[in-house]
Parts: C-alpha cells; structure tokens; sequence
C-alpha cells in the first residue's frame, strides 16, 4: 500500500469512528420537544419530561435535553445513569399546584416525616447530574410554605451515589433549595444560588459522604450552605455523618443567619469538613457551629484557610447549649447529650467590618471544646475573643486593629497565646 492510500484509509476510518460516535451520542439524547414539551410557559409540561427521563433510564442511561423555553412543571424523578441538561435560556418553573408534588417520606429539619416530593428528584440512584446554564425556579407561595406535610424543594436527591449539579441557577423562597441526603460522592460547581426569607437555605448536606462544593455563588435567607446529620437517637443509630466535605472557591451570604452553618442537626455526627479560599458573609454568623441538648454526635476536624468574612457580627460563632428543636427522642445523659467538639482550626482570615471575631461561649462544661486554633488573622473588627469550657487553644498571630475593650475574655480555658499580641 502506498502512503497515500494509508493516509485516506485512515481518515475514512476516522470519521467512520466519528459518525459512530455522533450516532451513539445521538441515541443516548433525549429531547423534552421530542416527548411534546411545549416551553410555553402556561401548559403543564411534567408528563413530558417524566416520559423523556424514563426513556433515557430505560435505554441504560444518557442525557435529556431541554431546549430554551420556559417550562412549567411539577415534581420530576431522575433516573440512573441519566443527566438532565438545562441549555441556555432554558427555564424549569415550578408549577402553583401541590397536587403535582406526590406526599413521600423524607427528612426535614433531621427527622423522617412526610413531606412533598421536590420539583426534581431522585432516590437509590447512581450517575445522575443536573447541568447546563439554564434555570431552575421554584413553585410560588404558599406552596413553599407548607410545613405539615413539608413543601417541595427544588432538587433532593435521597440514597445516591455519583451525583453532579454543574453551571445552572436556581430561585426560590421559603425553602431549601437543594437537599443531598445519604448520598455518596457529590459535586457542586459553579451554582447560582438565589433564596429569600426564613428556611431558604442554599445547599444542605444531610448525611452525605464525599462532597465538593466549588465555585458556587450562594446569596440565601437563611443558612448559604448547612451541614446537617439528623437528630436525635433515631440519627445517632443510623449512623450516617456527614463527612469528607470539601468548599472551595465560593461566595457564601445569608441575609438572615450563617454563610456556613453546621448543625443544628447533626446527631450522626459531622466530620473532616474543609473549607478555603471563600468569601463569606452572614446576617449573624460568618461561620456557626450549633447544637444543644439532646442531640450528642459530633463536630470533629474542622478546617479553614484563607477565607474574608465581611460585614458580619462574628467571623466564627460557636452555641452548643440551646439551638435548634429539640429532638422528639433526643440523647439523655451527661455528657452524652451533648456535642462534642474537637480539631477545630483556621489560618489565614481576614476580617473586615466584623462586630466581633469569635464569640464561643456557649458551650457545656460537660464536654469543653477541646483542641481550637485560629492562626494567622488580620483587618479590623469591634471586639476580639469572647470563650468558655476550651482546651488545648492555639491563638498565633491574631493581629486585628480597632477594636474595644479586652482582647480576650475567658472562661475556663486552657492553651497557648491567651494573652493580647503586641502590635
């Protein structure tokens, strides 16, 4: 054969290869328009959508595509090995009527109770995603304030495994907007998260295992991203912390409460948490760490590096003695009954407009924090270090300016640098 000859059977092999794999790609695609999606904006498109997310599940997996439009569905279940792409100018909007949310039983607030289905969602499956640049908003009031049985969420993945939620938007009020709860390996990148008033939490992570949140724009009513585990004995027998939660690369704000919350729903326990390289800001808290009575588990190993906290009234706020609903079997005994709090650490913070840098008080003497460090901090705040029931403190190079009266005020703690920095 001559080299010519070679040279054109290749390039005949090659985009026969290449017709083949547009030709399986094309199989593995499912349009909602194919299934009579209308994206009209007034006619209910769900049955639709279902038939498109069931076919894609049924030819082993691939991806539905939604075309721009605007799209008014009720609750949606995704299926295995099957992503859901949201092209630009695509928009899902919740539909006004609960009837088109099925009552099943979920986790709400760290107890199982019945609530309604969210707007999209998944149970016992693997390889799923939601992704693309469109939209997701969620159902009008009152829908979202339904509390007996709960309303819909607008994405809540239960008992999954591989699942990525990649480039879209999401609206709501009143309600959480996404709810990954005893899932396994979870990405979330590059989200625009909008929510308003109590309960709008961004993102809640609820007994989940190997989590990525990065690159995400979180401005919420209520906690931007919670971490969460249960409560309860019933919480503490399953057994399911969260763990292994990486955050990186984030804007986190909440209008009303913490940009990161942990607890107060954490009696499985909640653990090996990381966070770096964010901006936060939150109505009350930069970052907190809450608990009470009655809910035991554990707050361990806990790390943040190079993050700004703005315009809020602590960096870090710690309360493990009254917050959150008490469990309706919680935890009895001393210290049992109460969190415990360990391998907590931050280096590299900068503050700026912050009332006060930690206030971490509120904790039994029962079970004291053991082993906190804050190393490295610098800008200005109104008032320093406020703790209670500490040990094995770390305190390096805390070096704020403006602020009034002590630098340190103490109860019962013991470490290293308890005393004010020369400036």
């Amino acid at each position: 054969m001559n080299r010519l000859f070679l040279i054109v059977l290749a390039l005949t092999w090659g985009l026969a290869q290449f017709s083949l794999a547009t030709v399986a790609k094309a199989k593995g695609e499912f349009n909602v328009r194919a299934f009579d999606a209308t994206g009209d904006g007034t006619t209910k498109d769900t049955a639709a959508f279902q038939k498109a997310l069931d076919a894609c599940a049924a030819a082993g997996g691939g991806t539905v595509a939604v075309p721009a439009g605007d799209y008014l569905i009720g609750s949606i279940v995704i299926g295995n090995h099957t992503t859901l792409r949201l092209e630009s100018r695509a928009y899902l909007v919740g539909s006004p009527d609960i009837a088109d949310y099925p009552v099943i039983q979920m986790r709400f607030e760290g107890e199982f109770v019945p609530g309604h289905r969210a707007l999209i969602s998944a149970e016992k499956q693997e390889n799923i995603a939601v992704v693309g640049r469109g939209f997701v908003l969620g159902p009008p009031l009152p829908v979202s304030l339904l509390r007996d049985p709960r309303g819909p969420v607008l994405i809540e993945f239960s008992e999954c495994t591989n699942v990525t939620l990649d480039g879209f938007t999401t609206q709501y009020q009143r309600l959480w907007s996404i709810h990954p709860m005893l899932c396994r390996n979870v990405v979330a990148r590059n989200l625009t998260i909008r929510s308003v008033a109590l309960n709008g939490d961004g993102i809640d992570v609820d007994s989940c295992q190997q989590v990525l949140i990065e690159r995400c724009d979180i401005n919420t009513g209520d906690d931007a991203i919670a971490l969460k585990s249960g409560r309860g004995l019933a919480a503490v027998r399953l057994n399911r912390p969260t763990e292994d939660v990486t955050i990186r690369n984030c804007t986190l704000v909440s209008s009303t409460y913490a940009a990161l919350g942990i607890g107060t729903e954490l009696s499985s326990g909640i653990r090996n948490v990381h966070l770096e390289n964010c901006t936060l800001s939150g109505r009350q808290n930069g970052i907190f760490l809450k608990s009470r009575d009655g809910r035991g588990g554990y707050i361990e190993n806990v790390t943040g590096e190079n993050l700004t906290i703005r315009n809020s009234p602590t960096f870090l706020g710690i309360d493990l003695l009254d917050k959150g609903i008490q469990a309706s079997d919680p935890v009895t005994g001393d210290p049992q009954k109460w969190t415990r709090l360990s391998h907590i650490r931050f280096d590299h913070i900068r503050v700026d407009n912050v009332a006060q840098l930690v206030l971490a008080k509120d904790i039994p003497p029962q079970r004291p924090v053991t082993d906190f460090s804050l190393t490295e901090v610098q800008g200005t705040c109104d008032r320093v270090l406020s703790l209670a029931n500490m040990t094995n403190v770390v305190l390096v190079n805390i070096r704020v300016t403006d602020y009034h009266g002590p630098f340190l005020t103490k109860v019962n703690v013991q470490g290293q640098g308890l005393v004010q920095p020369s400036m």
